[in-house]
């Protein structure tokens, strides 16, 4: 096969991960080119949930509570520098984020999960407080009587979920980066000097590589001496109509956009395969949701969709340079928003300079080699 393209580097996936390191690189200076796939594929930000969350993040790996912390306190740079190169606002808010309890089984378990990843900590542990009902009315006066309780972390926080993505690819593209859509890759051929990555569109050669591809990264990670032990993930969101503003703080639940409409999320099933959304879950996410803000029943969900989360078996990202073809890299994460921050201003200057950062050999897929113990 003739292969007409060449490029320093090529980055498998344009979603939120690929085109944040995209978007790093080329301020690195190094050229990028970016092969996507088609519009519906499985996914990681057909569901994407627009969180900047630290909350409750590194139990027992305070590696990943750290990570997460420092791309929070990076994201007003991130915004900012992202708003310079386009012109796009993503509605950043760092106010704040709560979890709510339903039950005081459930605010316990919180409380006790926070004290443990606290204790753990690296460095100064995210912030967070605990709401007693009074104390919380008194935050929020709409909040239903069920809630028995909720725990608030001024860390977190919430984007323009369609504004961030757009942002990104107008940011790839005012640096220089090639972006071409509808190039599934179904081979990659290591070859001197770099890699043949191939398919039915044709070929390029690139001198490096990075693997952003979300779930497909499981079936292109070996071809380069590399690994993605992913589980199934699939998530499912609701929108409301626009409705008046009543929360304007985050939460892994439920969050009003700056636009007015509510996302409603936080399902999981592990087992299905189908893009199509599940009206049982529908019917416990928006019961929760108007359990926690009654005001909720009044509106009507315009839309609801599913995606797949980018999830290793032990549900923390994977960084890694392979060892057998060093040009080639791998990043899966699942929070890909919270992260963008570190991709882009951290982790792609380093692979635009060759080599990780010992910092991230935690993230090492080696890890899932270690005994498990008895």
């Amino acid at each position: 096969m003739a292969l007409l393209d060449e490029c320093e580097m090529a980055v498998v996936g344009g979603g939120l991960v690929g085109a944040a390191l995209a978007w790093g690189l080329a301020r690195s200076g190094t050229q990028t080119m970016v092969l996507d796939g088609e519009d519906l594929d499985l996914r990681a930000s057909r569901t994407n949930f627009a969180l900047i969350w630290v909350q409750g993040k590194g139990l027992g790996a305070p590696h990943y509570a750290h990570w997460s912390k420092t791309s929070a306190e990076l994201w007003p740079e991130f915004a900012q520098t992202l708003a310079a190169d386009t012109g796009i606002d993503v509605a950043l808010s760092q106010r704040g984020g709560f979890s709510f309890a339903l039950s005081a089984e459930e605010l316990r378990d919180w409380r006790i999960e926070l004290e443990t990843i606290a204790a753990q900590s690296i460095g100064e542990p995210a912030p967070y407080e605990i709401f007693d009902p009074q104390a919380l009315r008194e935050r929020l006066p709409l909040i239903g009587r069920d809630v028995v309780g909720a725990i608030y972390s001024p860390t977190d926080g919430h984007v323009n979920s369609l504004r961030l993505f757009r942002a990104l690819h107008a940011a790839m593209k005012h640096r220089g980066v090639e972006y071409r859509a509808h190039r599934r890759v179904d081979h990659i051929e290591p070859i001197a000097g770099g890699f043949r990555l191939t398919g039915e569109w044709g070929g390029v050669r690139a001198r490096r590589i990075i693997l952003a591809a979300g779930v497909d990264n499981e079936r292109l990670a070996p071809m380069v001496g590399l690994r993605a032990p992913l589980k199934r993930s699939k998530g499912q969101i609701l929108v409301t109509e626009k409705c008046a503003p009543f929360f304007s703080f985050a939460s892994t639940t439920i969050r009003q956009a700056d636009e007015g409409g509510v996302m409603i999320g936080d399902s999981e099933e592990c087992t299905s395969s189908a893009l199509t959304t599940n009206q049982d879950i529908t019917a416990v996410l928006a019961s929760r949701a108007i359990r926690v803000f009654p005001t909720l029943a009044d509106a009507n969900v315009v839309r609801s969709w599913t995606g797949f989360r980018v999830k290793t078996q032990d549900g923390l990202p994977i960084y890694e340079q392979s060892l057998t073809h060093p040009g080639a890299f791998i990043a899966i994460c699942h929070s890909g928003v919270t992260l963008a921050a570190n991709h882009a201003l951290a982790v792609a200057p380093q692979i635009a300079a060759g080599t990780l950062s010992s910092a991230l050999s935690p993230f090492h897929s080696r890890r899932f080699d270690a005994p498990k113990n008895a």
